[in-house]
């Protein structure tokens, strides 16, 4: 290979985009591997072969549609991890109708929002969560679904909403069971034949929204091709077969459960395993023993949790091979663990976003395990990246920090009813900007150095959060940490270390700038370090910098004010 002079890099063609929709790819893989295990939901107790799984999706199909739902039409799911979900996800793909994940940390006025913004016409809820009910949030925007008929509802708050659907067994007014809904449904149901000819695989398929930082949620639209395309070959990035059993503890609202988890394995014949509704580092211990997983998706807390249980060293994991960390930056010491001590010697990382589909780059098995553990490989097939400078778009030199642009099939069909946010995002050329960070070598690895709105100023140095945490990380007192900038009179902004202590650790703020001393510049010490139980984050793993930011603010501006 000619070493790269410019950012700029072009992904494989040798295998062919898929050109299917979603329901026709997934019959053909039923009929290569009818009697092969689909789906396990340790959880439900519930398990899945192929053929059986295709018979309840297209039941689910039939009777989505007779319950007045058309292609075109939008389906809200609001759920955790459960063998319902992936039904309403191949179900819906094969009668047309658009999926809209909706986030169960949600409230009453992001579900409002949510439901309205892309006018669903159905909602599949779970009932509770926890400590959270999800049918009286449903009853306080819809006070008059108690009076009404499923089908009939129409609510003031929820102009569009006529159907909601919940997932328990008792009887609820207004609402309809999904054992219910399954029953009014036919598999052989000649209505799904006549549809599937009529749907084309740039069709919208499924809305995702964005967790943005600031403002509403922007719903991220993607097609068949987008997420069919990119979750095959995230799954030939692993070497998946039929032959491979994915335990999927990450949530399937997401990308990363959705896409590189369901559509990975249902584009190659494997086994999905989901160990229990929500993240639990215990059940994903016991699942991966008990259902002899060879492979696990994880955000990089996820690993760390499973790493450090108590109970850790009581499971036999040596039949994992494979698996993808994902969804923030992943520090090199926790992969080093992941490779050495659950046996996921071939464990991949993936970078991308919701809008991308969401993977552009991933490292694949073959990788070298130095590039494994220290970047997020190179672009996917069919796909470009490039290294951008954020003012002018064009490519920089290699190894210099710009803005990650990718372009090709997986960038979404837009904002759903936002055509300018749509084009702040895209480009007139069709490049996604990302607004990550990153730097390419001349092999094309990528390495993402953070977000552009992270990087720190500090008296005129640019200085990347994610060098800092990853040299922390060497500290054997140091179990997880983040780094922010926050303000500063004398130097504009300082670095603070949120750490997170390892089990029985007492290291001290003097112990750690001591580690530091002498090892990085002195400017990129941390000049505030903070101890602490836990970090903000998102249910999908993602740490909210923004609101340490925000709260570090508040308690400098309280030392301020002592000092004033």
């Amino acid at each position: 290979m000619t070493p790269l002079e410019t950012s700029a890099d072009r992904g494989s063609t040798d295998a062919p985009l898929i050109e299917q929709t979603i329901g026709d790819f997934f019959d053909a893989m039923v009929e290569r591997v009818p009697d092969n295990e689909a789906l396990v939901s340790r959880h439900q107790q519930l398990r899945y072969t192929y053929r059986e799984l295709q018979r309840e999706a297209n039941r689910l199909a039939s009777a989505l549609l007779a319950s007045g739902i058309a292609p075109g039409d939008r389906v809200g799911i609001w759920s955790h991890n459960n063998a319902q979900w992936l039904l309403t996800q191949i179900a819906t793909a094969k009668a047309g109708i658009v999926l809209v994940n909706i986030n169960p940390a949600y409230r009453v006025a992001e579900l409002e929002y949510a439901l309205n913004k892309v006018g669903c016409k159905a909602l599949i809820t779970m009932t509770a969560f926890k400590t959270s009910d999800y049918l009286d949030m449903v009853r306080s925007l819809a006070p008059e679904i108690a009076a009404s008929t499923p089908g009939s509802l129409q609510a003031a708050k929820l102009p569009s909403l006529r159907t909601v659907v919940h997932l328990g067994d008792e009887d609820v007014p207004g609402m309809l069971r999904f054992a219910d809904l399954m029953s009014r449904g036919d598999p052989d149901d000649a209505a799904l034949a006549r549809i599937a000819p009529s749907l084309k695989n740039t069709d919208p398929i499924n809305i995702q929204f964005t967790s943005g930082t600031t403002g509403f949620p922007k719903g991220a639209t993607l097609t068949h091709r987008n997420v069919l395309n990119n979750g095959f070959f995230i799954g030939e990035a692993m070497r998946l077969s039929a032959d491979d059993r994915l335990c999927i503890p990450v949530p399937l609202y997401h990308c990363f459960g959705m896409v590189l988890g369901n559509l990975a394995c249902l584009t190659h014949g494997a086994t999905i395993v989901y160990p229990n509704d929500g993240f639990e580092p215990l059940s994903v211990l016991e699942t991966v023993q008990e259902e002899r997983c060879t492979g696990l998706h994880g955000v990089p807390t996820m690993f760390i949790a499973e790493l450090d249980h108590p109970r850790f060293a009581e499971f036999d994991l040596s039949t994992l091979r494979t698996g993808i960390m994902a969804g923030s930056p992943c520090p090199i010491e926790v992969m080093k663990r992941v490779v050495s001590d659950m046996h996921m010697s071939e464990v991949t990382i993936a970078y991308g976003m919701t809008e991308t589909s969401p993977v552009s780059c991933q490292s694949t098995t073959d990788t070298p395990l130095e590039k494994r553990v220290s970047t997020v490989g190179k672009v996917q097939p069919h796909l470009e990246v490039k290294i951008a400078d954020p003012d002018s778009g064009k490519p920089l030199p290699v190894g210099s920090v710009g803005e990650l642009c990718t372009r090709g099939y997986s960038v979404m069909h837009g904002y759903w009813g936002d055509p300018e946010k749509t084009a702040e995002a895209i480009d007139g050329e069709g490049w996604m900007h990302t607004g990550d960070l990153a730097v390419m070598d001349a092999e094309g690895y990528v390495n993402i150095a953070g977000r552009i709105k992270d990087m720190v100023i500090r008296g005129g140095e640019n200085i990347y959060p994610r060098e800092i945490e990853e040299f922390l990380y060497r500290h054997p007192a140091v179990q997880d940490v983040q780094v922010v900038g926050v303000p500063d009179r004398k130097y504009g902004e300082e670095l603070c270390a949120w750490i997170i202590r390892r089990p029985g650790a007492d290291a001290t703020e003097d112990d750690i700038r001591a580690f530091c001393q002498g090892q990085i510049a002195h400017y990129k010490i941390p000049r505030h370090i903070r101890f602490v139980d836990s970090f903000p984050m998102t249910v999908t793993g993602k740490v909210q910098k923004f609101k340490m930011r925000e709260l570090m603010k508040d308690e400098l501006k309280v030392d301020e004010d002592k000092t004033a």
